[in-house]
């Protein structure tokens, strides 16, 4: 057969020396040493002696950074290790990544989370050093300055065989279902409760297990302005009490979170005139506009709902917002007969924040039309929960559940080490910053090198024509000049 053009005299032979094959290792491992992740988990997890034994934090350290760079269960994670041999010539084993996931019992545990708080703490006050500052966000074209945002919300893990605390889910899966807390400012993991798969939605002591372990990860500063959101599959009347009961003296916290609609809701909406509705925006500003069935331009609606519906009993000053759309063809079945009679689907949003002061240092914070935009913005935490994911979640690989929790620790820190190499070293590539984990792994992460040693200075190499290769020497540059956590 004749050959083509491509292949033509081409020969393969395994005979190359010192080949990096995932070079961003580098940056992740120098992003963990820096910030003093490494040491914090040398700390936290036990010591031991002898000629055999493996350093259980540096174990950890790796498995972590296996993680990040897609390892989904314990093997993959050792076999990773092969690419970066000329870096590191010890690879962990999978038996001792095991054994180390084994020694993360709860005291250990509780060890690294503290850890991971203090280096948070750090990690924002580098953040703040930045030229841009810290990142806050933006809803409604407007700039929620000073404001933390804490995003909840659960997803369920599949799996196939009987795991320990696998069961039916409520939507009909099996498996298991994880509650986490987001920092949407910075896309940080602050925590993740692992949950049978039986587990309710609206568990209010799992929401309070998991609001706690988030507000002990967040280093805010005194008096600082937090605001929590949560969907409506979290709706409880203990769950919007406990919201109410987190402000203190020395921190405010704001929150809105759907609301479950019942008759008493639509008789209330029955009651508004049609004047008081106004139209929706997009997190741009613009209006919210859809196409309707005869093709004229149709607003999204929103409107003061408080003063008709009575909240005797819910926590003071509160507020419900209630949102009308046109149905598309796919709600149809699940109108009620109110939404059918009028020709609208309605969703309610509860908030504590004030209508007229609304939210400090942000103009018009306190309009139904901002409550509502704020609310719907929720729906990145969506996104974060896909990329964890793809970051160590989208399997549980054990059937032992103390093992998988240990798993979900490690995929929560990942999550974490991805984040902070972004916003430190990658903030000014906008496209990297916020990439998938699949596009920055096939762009950074994964890219190819050639390791060489010279006048006892080593050199990775990389291919000058590739497109990101002066984002990545930037972002090693940046790397070393990360002040060393002593």
């Amino acid at each position: 057969m004749k050959a083509t053009s491509w292949d033509s005299r081409l020969v393969v032979r395994a005979d190359g020396k010192n080949l990096v094959g995932h070079a961003g290792i580098v940056l992740l491992r120098k992003v963990t040493d820096r910030v003093g992740l490494t040491r914090s988990l040398a700390a936290a997890l036990p010591q031991g002696s002898g000629p055999g034994w493996r350093d259980r934090g540096l174990a950890l350290v790796q498995l972590v950074c296996a993680i990040a760079l897609g390892a989904t269960n314990i093997l993959e994670a050792e076999q990773l290790q092969c690419h970066w041999r000329p870096l590191f010539p010890h690879p962990v084993s999978d038996s001792t990544l095991r054994r180390t996931l084994e020694a993360i019992d709860g005291p250990v545990a509780a060890r690294i989370e503290r850890g991971r708080a203090a280096i948070r703490r750090v990690v924002w006050i580098l953040l703040a050093l930045r030229p841009g500052g810290f990142p806050w966000i933006k809803v409604a074209g407007r700039k929620l300055s000073g404001w933390y945002v804490l995003d909840l919300d659960a997803t369920i893990v599949p799996c196939t065989s009987k795991k320990e605390g696998a069961a039916g889910t409520y939507k009909g899966s099996y498996g298991h279902m994880p509650l986490g807390a987001w920092v949407a400012n910075t896309r940080e993991c602050l925590a993740m409760l692992l949950r049978p798969g039986n587990a309710p939605p609206n568990d209010v002591a799992d929401h309070k297990t998991v609001l706690a372990a988030a507000l002990r990860q967040l280093p805010l500063p005194p008096w600082s302005k937090l605001l929590i959101r949560i969907d409506g599959a979290a709706f409880s009347h203990g769950l919007l009490d406990h919201l109410q009961s987190l402000t203190t003296s020395r921190r405010r916290v704001r929150w809105v979170t759907g609301w479950a609609i019942n008759t008493t809701d639509e008789q209330a909406v029955a009651l508004l005139p049609e004047h008081v509705w106004t139209a929706a925006l997009r997190q741009d500003g613009q209006l919210h506009e859809i196409k309707g069935p005869d093709g004229e331009r149709v607003s999204y609606q929103v409107a003061e709902l408080t003063g008709v519906r009575d909240l005797t009993g819910w926590p003071e000053g509160m507020r419900l917002i209630v949102r009308r759309v046109k149905p598309s063809r796919r709600d149809a079945k699940k109108l009620t007969a109110f939404e059918k009679a009028t020709g609208w689907r309605y969703q309610i949003v509860a908030t504590n924040i004030p209508a007229h002061h609304g939210l400090s240092a942000v103009p018009g914070s306190g309009q139904v039309w901002f409550v509502d935009a704020l609310y719907r913005d929720h729906a990145e935490v969506e996104d974060r929960v896909k990329s964890i994911k793809r970051v160590g979640l989208g399997l549980l690989p054990s059937k032992s559940w103390q093992l998988n929790a240990a798993w979900v620790l490690a995929a929560t820190l990942a999550t974490d080490l991805d984040a902070w190499t972004r916003l430190l070293l990658l903030h000014d590539e906008p496209d990297l910053a916020k990439a998938e984990p699949e596009t920055i792994r096939r762009k950074i992460y994964h890219l190819p090198a050639r390791l060489t040693a010279h006048s006892r200075r080593r050199t990775l190499h990389l291919d000058r024509s590739w497109p990101w290769a002066a984002a990545f020497t930037t972002a090693w540059k940046r790397a070393t000049e990360l002040p060393a956590l002593t």
